[in-house]
C-alpha cells in the first residue's frame, strides 16, 4: 500500500524513491510486525483468557506438560495479523507472488483456527479430525498447483527445480508437478505443527528459517546476483522478501509471549499458516528441496512421527521414548529450556548451511 501511495511521489520529492527498494521495504515490514505483534499479543491473550480458550494437555504427554494446562491458546492470531497486514502495507500488491503468498497464509489460517475452535471452543479433543483438515490442504494444494501451471508468476517460472550443491542442475516434475506442489505444502505445514510442542520451539525455528529465505527471495528477485550465483532468475520473486521479512518480525513478538514458561500458544493457527506459507516461498522461488535442509528440525520432528508409528505397528517396539523427537529429549531428562535453545542452535546451522550452498555449486 505504502509501495503505491508514495513511491509515485519520487517524481516530485526524491525522498520517496527509497520505497522502490525492496530491502528498504523488507526491513520496515520486520519492523512492522515486531510492533503490531507486541501491541496485539496483550489485548488478544486477554481475549483468549476471557473467553476460557484455554489449550488442554493429552495425558499421555510428558508429566511435566501438565503445568501448561489452561494456557490460551489460538495465539496464531496474533502472527496472522502481524504478517498479513505488513505484507499488505509495504509490499507491491500488484505482484502475483504475494497474491498467492497471502492467499495460501489465510487459507492455512483459517483452516487452523477451525481446528483450534473446535478442540478450545467446542471441547473436541480431536479438533477438525486429520481427514477433514487434509481435504483443506488438498484443496489448496492443487488450486496453487493448478494456478502456477496456467498462470505461472514469471515467464520461466515452469515445473522444474533446482538440486541444492549442483550448479546448472535441476529436476524437472512434468505433469507430476501438481501433486508435488500439494506434497510441499502439507508436508511443510504439517511439520512445523508437528513441531509446536515447547515454548517458543516452533516460532524461534520459523524465525531462522524466514532470514534464510528472506535472502534467497531477494537473490533470485536480482538478475545480477541470481546470474552471478548461477540460480534461476524470476522476476518479481524479490518481493517475497518483504512477505518473510514480516514473517521476521512476528516471530520475534510472538516468541516475546511464547517463550518460556509461555503465555500464549500459537496452535494450529499459527502453525499450519506458517509452515504452509514458507513451503510456498520455497515452491515459488524453485528451492522446494532446500526444505529439507533449512527446515532440518522440521523434517527431523516429522520423521520422528513417521519411524515411531511404523516400528509399533511393525514390531510393536518404540524407537523414541516419545514422538516428536522434543519430547524423546525431554524423557531423556532434558529440561524444555535446554531442548529449545538447542534445537534453534540446530535450526541455525541448518540456515547458513542453506545459504552456503549458494556457492557450494
Amino acid at each position: 500500500m505504502f509501495y503505491h501511495l508514495l513511491f509515485p511521489l519520487s517524481s516530485s520529492v526524491s525522498f520517496f524513491n527509497i520505497f522502490r527498494y525492496i530491502t528498504f521495504r523488507a526491513a520496515y515490514a520486520t519492523v512492522t510486525a515486531l510492533i503490531l505483534s507486541l501491541i496485539l499479543g496483550p489485548i488478544i491473550i486477554r481475549k483468549l483468557k476471557k473467553g476460557r480458550i484455554a489449550e488442554r494437555i493429552r495425558a499421555e504427554g510428558p508429566p511435566t506438560h501438565l503445568a501448561k494446562e489452561g494456557t490460551p491458546t489460538m495465539g496464531g492470531v496474533i502472527i496472522l495479523f502481524s504478517v498479513v497486514v505488513p505484507t499488505v502495507l509495504w509490499s507491491d500488491l500488484t505482484n502475483p507472488y504475494i497474491h498467492l503468498i497471502l492467499l495460501t497464509t489465510i487459507w492455512l489460517g483459517l483452516l487452523g483456527y477451525m481446528d483450534d475452535y473446535l478442540k478450545a471452543v467446542k471441547n473436541k479433543p480431536k479438533g477438525l479430525v486429520g481427514r477433514k483438515k487434509l481435504v483443506g490442504q488438498t484443496v489448496l494444494g492443487v488450486l496453487l498447483g493448478v494456478i502456477l501451471l496456467l498462470y505461472p508468476p514469471a515467464i520461466n517460472f515452469g515445473t522444474a527445480t533446482e538440486i541444492p550443491f549442483l550448479k546448472n542442475w535441476v529436476l524437472d516434475f512434468g505433469v507430476f508437478y501438481i501433486p508435488f506442489v500439494w506434497l510441499v505444502l502439507t508436508g511443510s505445514s504439517n511439520a512445523v505443527n508437528l513441531t509446536d510442542g515447547l515454548d517458543g520451539l516452533a516460532i524461534g525455528l520459523i524465525g531462522l528459517c524466514a532470514v534464510a529465505f528472506a535472502g534467497l527471495c531477494y537473490i533470485t528477485g536480482r538478475i545480477d546476483f541470481s546470474s552471478y550465483l548461477s540460480v534461476t532468475y524470476l522476476e518479481g520473486s524479490g518481493e517475497l522478501a518483504v512477505f518473510c521479512g514480516a514473517i521476521i518480525g512476528a516471530s520475534l513478538g510472538f516468541l516475546w509471549f511464547n517463550s518460556h514458561p509461555a503465555d500464549v500458544f500459537m496452535g494450529d493457527t499459527g502453525a499450519l499458516a506458517l509452515g504452509g506459507s514458507l513451503g510456498l516461498v520455497a515452491i515459488l522461488i524453485k528451492k522446494e528441496l532446500l526444505l529439507v535442509i533449512v527446515g532440518g528440525v522440521f523434517v527431523a520432528e516429522a520423521f520422528s512421527v513417521i519411524i515411531q508409528v511404523l516400528f509399533y505397528k511393525w514390531k510393536k517396539i518404540r524407537v523414541f521414548r516419545m514422538a516428536p523427537l522434543h519430547h524423546h529429549f525431554e524423557l531423556l531428562g532434558w529440561k524444555e529450556p535446554k531442548v529449545v535453545v538447542r534445537l534453534w542452535i540446530i535450526g541455525a546451522i541448518c540456515a547458513l548451511l542453506t545459504l552456503s550452498t549458494l556457492k557450494i555449486r
